[in-house]
């Protein structure tokens, strides 16, 4: 009786210490990865302190001209094997204006006498037939379109694939910078390669803008040319100043500008002087312009015009093209012709020094935050540097100004005594 007692109470102690052990060796796990997490945020902070330390000095010594700021993206290949890559099925990321433009296009619809759309998210309403699958058939082509097929690093799934022409892909990163009139970096924020650059251009004007609420023009190529970028920088109070961008229409058709937009009948005006009159505004923001088919089918120009088998022609107008039309506006003006010029010698600048100089052509780091820190410090270190040789040059330029004042102080004496000297040589 006293060994089966012994045995069961050395088997309960021994219960206990190996649950014991294994939560002390789980609580220790636990504040090592806490700890090591106290690192990485406490390391972020450093960088992030240390990058807007170098920008309040160079603001503080007058370096920083932030009222024209120029925008754009360069890309950093990956430290990725382009052969080690996966196809994955991802959800598409929603826009962040979605519900800015869902409402404008509702506007829209109800003043033109059409009904206004649900929201996506929203589950379908209830039909009032039992047998009816309208509402599953649009589930499923909600669920279609929002995935979207993309092709994956094995070895940083971070990376994004970049396609630049027909033949170069590759993984890379893609770092959005914006800088001033001097070539300061104001703010940068790395993505994945894949990322458009109007679609990272929120988080970047967002901070710069914080930071510098001075800012009255951005400057950025084509790329940067879309209705919500121009309606977003101008309701702001600000001016976007950017390049040509062709337009997308029918090779060996009309030219786009023939089509004239009538903004009081609120119809288009094809070539042949025909209107083209309003049918509905679509979910992606643009008013569907469609032509009578039966002028269409006896028009001598249709082959230029459309090909399509119902001889209707359609012309697409975003309800933010006023905006858009602004930005053509600014381009003209000879003051944002002169700061779109200098984005060759700023922003390009930039990123030639950085891929040149700096060795940030590729990056041998893994992760998104990992190589954010790492472009964030190496711009950190081309301020500083920059702003060392604009005061050495300050410097050396008060020092050639005091020498050459003393100089003509010293001149100015010399030649007065002189006269003196000869003044008293010519009286004796």
């Amino acid at each position: 009786m006293g060994c089966a007692a012994n045995y069961q109470f050395v088997i309960i102690w021994r219960t206990v210490a190996v649950r014991h052990t294994s939560a002390s060796a789980k609580e220790t796990k636990k504040r090592r990865f806490s700890a090591r997490d106290r690192r990485k945020t406490a390391h972020k902070m450093y960088l992030e302190r240390v990058f807007q330390w170098v920008l309040n000095e160079a603001g503080t010594a007058g370096a920083l001209s932030p009222a024209a700021v120029f925008i754009d993206g360069t890309h950093i290949k990956a430290s990725a094997n382009l052969n080690k890559k996966i196809k994955q099925e991802v959800p598409a990321a929603a826009k962040r204006y979605r519900d800015e433009l869902l409402a404008e296009i509702n506007a829209d619809r109800e003043a033109h006498g059409k009904k206004p759309f649900d929201d996506d998210d929203d589950p379908p309403r209830p039909t009032k037939k039992k047998r009816d699958n309208t509402s599953k058939k649009k589930l499923a082509r909600r669920k279609k379109a929002g995935f979207k097929t993309v092709t994956k690093s094995t070895t940083d799934p971070d990376c994004g694939m970049f396609v630049k022409g027909k033949h170069e892909r590759q993984f890379a990163y893609e770092a959005h910078t914006a800088c001033d009139k001097n070539g300061y970096v104001l703010e940068t924020v790395v993505t994945p390669g894949n990322v458009h650059d109007s679609v990272a251009f929120d988080d970047v004007y967002d901070k710069v803008t914080e930071s510098f609420p001075q800012i009255e023009t951005i400057v950025a190529d084509s790329a940067y040319k879309t209705p919500h970028i121009c309606k977003k920088v101008f309701i702001d109070g600000r001016v976007l100043s950017t390049a040509y961008k062709r337009p997308m229409t029918m090779k060996g058709g009309h030219q786009w500008w023939k089509y004239v937009y009538d903004e009081f009948y609120d119809c288009v005006i094809c070539p042949e002087y025909q209107p083209l009159a309003y049918r509905t505004t679509n979910r992606d923001g643009y008013r569907e312009y469609c032509s009578d088919p039966k002028i269409c089918a006896q028009c001598p120009t249709r082959q230029l015009c459309t090909h399509s088998k119902n001889c209707v022609k359609t012309v697409l107008r975003h309800v933010w093209k006023d905006y858009e039309e602004l930005a053509d506006d600014a381009r003209y003006t000879p003051e944002y012709k002169e700061l779109y010029a200098k984005r060759k010698e700023t922003i390009e600048r930039v990123f030639a020094d950085a891929k040149e100089k700096h060795g940030m052509r590729y990056t041998l780091y893994r992760g998104l935050a990992q190589v954010s820190k790492w472009v964030r410090l190496k711009f950190a270190a081309m301020n500083l540097k920059k702003l060392a040789r604009w005061k050495a040059r300050r410097q050396s330029r008060l020092s050639f100004l005091l020498f050459s004042a003393c100089t003509y102080l010293l001149c100015l004496v010399v030649s007065r005594l002189f006269r003196k000297l000869v003044c008293r040589l010519w009286v004796e």
